[in-house]
């Protein structure tokens, strides 16, 4: 969740940590890291988080027409 108050740990999204690629984290603290490690200066950055994308709404179905309906 989003607006979820436990937010699970992660180097991906912490306030001392810059991606540099491959999955790696650039830490201040720590050095490298992987994108999910974490350490107990973990801090957490709301700006670095991508939230889950939505399902797609599901097609609108409409009944079958007749051509003379929509002559004007």
């Amino acid at each position: 969740m989003l607006f979820n108050r436990r937010i699970a740990p992660s180097c991906a999204y912490c306030r001392h940590g810059s991606a540099i690629g491959n999955g790696e984290i650039a830490c201040v603290k720590r050095g490298i890291m992987l994108e999910g490690g974490w350490c107990r200066k973990f801090a957490y950055d709301p700006l670095k988080r991508e939230p889950e994308r939505c399902a797609p709404p599901p097609p609108i179905l409409l009944p079958d027409k007749e051509e003379e309906t929509f002559v004007l």
